[in-house]
């Protein structure tokens, strides 16, 4: 019983996704991707030194 609430639930968060997915235009889809990639390309913010103790 348990099993069979858990895929409906599921498939409740993917139709939800896909709605909102869906509720972008072409141009607002274009502007997010750019943004994705532009931010992929920055340079990490995070030091590279870890901390290892020699």
């Amino acid at each position: 019983m348990a099993g069979l609430a858990g895929v409906a639930a599921t498939g409740v968060v993917v139709a939800r996704a896909e709605r909102k997915r869906r509720a972008y235009s072409p141009d607002e889809v274009r502007n997010r991707l750019h943004q994705r990639v532009a931010e992929a390309a920055e340079p990490d913010k995070v030091s590279d030194d870890i901390g290892v103790a020699e």
